[in-house]
């Protein structure tokens, strides 16, 4: 299924660290974003790379790494 902007999602895995979406980008703590918090696909980028708004902030993510709800 192909991710589309406003689609509601998950992370399937835990992460490393968090990259924000800032225009000079942080690496923040994975512990903020839990892998039970939806979050909202705000802008994709090129190389499967998608922007997601959670709760704690705004995060580039793999596409391959989240979970697409499907009732967005």
């Amino acid at each position: 299924m192909s991710p589309n902007i406003g689609d509601k999602v998950c992370l399937k895995v835990s992460q490393a660290y968090l990259k924000t979406t800032d225009p000079m980008p942080m690496l923040r703590p994975p512990d903020l974003v839990s892998l039970e918090e939806i979050g909202e696909i705000v802008a994709l980028r090129a190389k499967g790379i998608a922007e997601v708004r959670f709760r704690m902030g705004t995060f580039l993510l793999e596409i391959d790494d989240l979970n697409i709800n499907s009732l967005s």
